[in-house]
């Protein structure tokens, strides 16, 4: 099998929150797709935050394009020159003002769509976590935060008791399963069960 062959490529929109281009490829087999859209975004990061009271920390807003406020682990794009990881720091402490004396856990990285997008979602695990901070949010954003049983919440996702999206239940099902695996050592009180 082989690659596809970009013979020209063309930005038909470009924004702050991605840019749509318009790609001629040839498949190997000779045939010419004259227009094949990719969607360019900034990689995400997002973080599965659990508190020392076994409590997965959960920010819900409105989603637009979903119609319906989501509940959601704390997530965004990295800014400037951070790493993935500092950005998710950041991004955690300010959208719920939780912090962790930990270092955050690598669980994976994936690509989102990669049909049509370009993207990755880097996912993290961040344990012990404790309310330090008021949020600071963008003037964009309105987030309540939510924390919920970190055992309850796999239900929620199964039973489609929460509205959320696709990145969270990821996020959550790869958690649970690298704390069961590996049994994670207590630092404080928090323990796999």
């Amino acid at each position: 099998m082989d690659k596809w062959k970009t013979l020209k490529s063309e930005y038909i929109h470009k924004s702050p929150f991605g840019n749509i281009r318009k790609d001629k490829c040839k498949l190997p087999n000779g045939i010419v797709i004259d227009d094949y859209y990719v969607n360019e975004y900034s990689d995400w990061v997002n973080a599965v935050v659990i508190t020392k009271e076994k409590q997965i920390v959960l920010v819900e807003q409105y989603r637009y394009a979903g119609k319906d406020f989501f509940l959601e682990v704390p997530a965004g794009k990295r800014e400037g020159n951070e790493t993935h990881e500092e950005g998710l720091i950041r991004e955690v402490k300010e959208e719920t003002g939780f912090i962790s004396l930990r270092k955050p856990i690598f669980l994976g990285e994936f690509m989102v769509n990669p049909a049509t997008q370009n993207n990755k979602v880097i996912t993290y695990l961040m344990l012990d976590a404790f309310k330090e901070f008021e949020q600071d949010l963008d003037d964009t954003e309105e987030i309540n935060v939510k924390l919920v049983d970190f055992e309850e919440m796999g239900n929620l996702i199964r039973t489609n008791q929460i509205n959320t999206q696709l990145f969270t239940a990821n996020a959550y099902f790869m958690a649970k399963v690298f704390l069961t695996e590996f049994n994670i050592p207590c630092s404080t009180n928090w323990c796999v069960t």
